[in-house]
């Protein structure tokens, strides 16, 4: 009964590809009615009137307004600025202003064109370098969510000892998830039975705290139900919650269940996107190519209201200074607001943005130190024992040279580097290869999983069977089949006696958010020590014996539950020993372990169209135990195909803080014939707290590529970018000026 290290089928696959799952748009019942949202069309500003015109039959319509909402007007998540709707300022274009609900949906859309909200237009801001600059002071006193400060040793005082001192500024743009199912919920609502949600989302438990808020309801007269997910990467972690407000808000009036779904215009121009970046690097460098000290000043632009940007920042800022040792860092960031709609969380949330700015600023600090990329890291390449940036001693055997080499090796790295130099200068098309280094930190930062206190349940069944209870969401990731393999595999039994529930507030206990490269590493260990507390409890009262066979331990479930009554075993999180942070000097062990990995993308840049495109990528990666290979690769594939598309196509077009360009005709993303063969390799170094040595693999991959390809295309054009996306037009102006 070995499970780990195989990929067995997945749990949901059968239903998914015969059609039998039901997404939220699947689900109807009697009477329902479809929902609106009424929307800012300027980015700053206040509400003088609303009025509703045209021939439309208002009397049928169910309408919602800021004055309907029974408790608090916000949703509920870390600053609670957010209003559900906008009651007198607008701070964004696309801001919720009223809601609509009507049995017919192509009447609602009419209705929903026909609604007139008259408004008084103030100046906005639209970029982080506007907002630093507070040209508008736009929120009174202070335009800045979130700020940290991580310091080591000394910076000041390495400057003027310093062989070589390098700067260098970086940026990236924004990106949208773009998930295959659209955002959609379904509700219903009323004083007898209190709120339940359908919908798709990655968090049950923050839908569920925020809408105890929105209805002032006691949090049992509240549930919240995942249906099928089609994708989340981010984009339905905290969004959903304000979906889920608004679908509940029109069933509690019109006494009937509604249906909100996004369509996908609608869903691009409103909903959260990753975070844009500015990051200013300053390094310190011997002659010998030793980091001596970095001064990195990292800035994010929010959005109109907080939602996730003190979370994304934090991981941001623990990742700027990478997986290099150095002791003298300084590392200040700012999350600042603008009026676009709020950024949120987008898979690697903070870190692929930090990271990129470091990577390109190595290869600057290894050419002007006169080594390669490779040997400059090399000798800076944190060690077991040494520290990272916050300090936190690295206590796991860590192999970044060994995955450099594997990596470089597996690319013939050297050979074509000296190749491509030899081409003929003359030719159209240019290649070149380049490669980045990196980790990322598995699960929440610091005190955080302490302060969320997961929890996951166990039962088993008269028939011997395992059910998982547990708020962790399958969202196309894999959730269910990891979840089943770790617990066969503490059990000893065979794969198809673990069911996974259906995460429901009403019956699943909070086992954290869908987030942070967490699923598998940390509430995967919860689910395998809750189920081995099944098998405690059944040895300890002499209905099971060790060496059980499947047989006797369905035969010993029937006998307790007759017995004793429910068989339920419940693990909370509990942090590994030697583990402390420090919140306030934001110090310490930022994270149980890293993931750790060398990416080397290979690429070619046509000098007549100016577009790049990668011909090959190969990602090795140290991830502790493999669970499940085709599933892993699988995460690595498409995190790298995402950050080919953060890389070289997907450029949200800005126009007065809208986005512009919010259908998939315009908003461009790779297809198969953009993606090459991505070559996946793991190392495993199997991690003492996690299921069966396992680590957090899930964001890893959206970290290194950006960074890769840009050090090919510098490689392949002898032109230093530093910024994505980079779009042709871009890369002409580099390579022309």
């Amino acid at each position: 009964m070995n499970f780990i290290g195989k990929s067995v089928p997945r749990k949901e696959g059968r239903k998914k590809v015969t059609g039998a799952a039901l997404y939220v748009d699947d689900l109807t019942f009697p009477g329902m009615l479809h929902g609106a949202t009424v929307r800012s069309t300027i980015a700053r500003g206040r509400i003088k009137n609303i009025s509703f015109e045209g021939d439309i039959p208002w009397e049928e319509f169910t309408i919602v307004t800021a004055k309907d909402t029974p408790g608090e007007n916000y949703v509920a998540l870390i600053l609670n600025d957010q209003p559900y709707l906008a009651s007198e300022d607008i701070n964004h274009p696309e801001e919720p202003i009223v809601l609509l609900a009507h049995p017919d949906k192509y009447l609602l859309e009419e209705a929903r064109r026909n609604v007139r909200i008259e408004t008084e237009e103030l100046p906005a801001i639209f970029s982080l370098e506007d907002s630093l600059a507070r040209k508008e002071i736009v929120w009174g006193d202070d335009n800045v969510f979130k700020s940290f400060l991580v310091d080591k040793g000394n910076v000041d005082d390495v400057w003027g000892r310093a062989d070589h001192i390098v700067e260098g500024e970086y940026h990236t743009g924004a990106q949208e998830q773009l998930y295959i199912e659209n955002n959609g919920m379904v509700a219903i609502a009323n004083p007898r039975d209190g709120v339940t949600v359908w919908g798709s989302m990655q968090c049950p438990y923050y839908v569920h705290k925020a809408l105890v808020k929105l209805f002032a309801q006691p949090e049992d007269r509240v549930r919240v139900i995942q249906t099928e997910t089609g994708g989340g990467f981010g984009g339905k972690e905290e969004y959903p919650s304000l979906i889920a407000g608004h679908a509940g808000l029109l069933a509690l009036k019109s006494g009937k269940p509604v249906k909100i779904i996004y369509d996908r215009a609608e869903d691009m121009v409103a909903t959260t996107k990753r975070h844009p970046s500015r990051t200013r690097h300053k390094t310190a460098v011997t002659r010998d190519g030793k980091l001596l000290a970095m001064e990195i000043v990292f800035v994010i632009d929010g959005g109109a209201y907080c939602t996730l940007s003190p979370v994304v920042l934090s991981r941001g800022t623990i990742h700027a200074a990478g997986p290099y040792s150095c002791p003298n860092v300084r590392i200040r960031s700012q999350a600042v607001a603008t009026n676009v709609p709020p950024h949120g969380a987008f898979r690697g949330f903070g870190a692929p943005q930090s990271i990129f700015a470091l990577e390109r600023q190595m290869d600057r600090v290894a050419q002007a130190v006169g080594l390669t990329p490779e040997e400059f890291r090399r000798r800076n390449f944190v060690q077991e024992g040494q520290t990272t940036a916050t300090s936190q001693v690295i206590r796991e055997k860590v192999e970044m040279e060994a995955l450099l080499d594997r990596a470089l090796d597996l690319t013939d790295y050297r050979a074509k580097r000296e190749r491509f130099a030899a081409d003929n200068p003359s030719s159209r098309v240019k290649k070149g290869i380049g490669f980045a280094s990196f980790m990322h930190g598995a699960g929440f930062t610091g005190s955080g999983e302490v302060y969320l206190a997961s929890v996951v349940g166990a039962e088993a069944t008269p028939e011997g069977r395992v059910r998982i209870l547990a708020a962790s969401t399958e969202i196309g990731q894999g959730t269910n089949t990891i979840f089943a393999q770790i617990a066969a595999e503490a059990l000893g039994l065979d794969y198809d006696l673990i069911e996974v529930t259906q995460p429901d507030t009403g019956n699943v206990p909070n086992s954290g958010p869908t987030v942070a490269s967490r699923t598998c590493m940390v509430v995967g260990k919860l689910v395998e020590s809750a189920v081995l507390g099944l098998k405690q409890t059944l040895i300890a009262t002499v209905h099971l014996k060790e060496g059980y066979t499947r047989s006797e331990f369905q035969r010993a479930c029937a006998e307790y539950i007759k017995a004793h009554g429910p068989l339920k075993s419940y693990s909370k999180y509990q942090p590994p020993p030697n583990v402390f942070w420090d919140d306030e000097k934001y110090q310490g062990d930022a994270y149980g372990t890293y993931a750790w990995a060398v990416y080397v993308a290979e690429v070619t840049v046509d000098l007549l169209t100016y577009e790049a495109h990668v011909q090959d990528f190969v990602a090795v990666q140290e991830v502790g135990k493999v669970i499940n290979p085709v599933l892993a690769a699988g995460q690595i594939e498409g995190g790298v195909a995402q950050a080919i598309g953060f890389t070289l196509f997907e450029n949200v077009v800005w126009a007065n803080g809208r986005m512009a360009n919010n259908q998939m005709t315009n908003y461009i993303i790779p297809t198969p014939a953009d993606i090459p063969p991505i070559r996946v390799y793991f190392e495993e170094n199997p991690y003492a707290y996690g299921p069966a040595g396992a680590k957090g693999i899930g964001e890893l991959p959206m970290d290194g590529a950006a960074p890769a390809i840009l050090s090919a295309i510098e490689n392949a054009t002898g032109v230093r970018i530093s910024h994505v996306p980079l779009m042709p037009e871009a890369l002409m102006e580099s390579l022309i000026c």
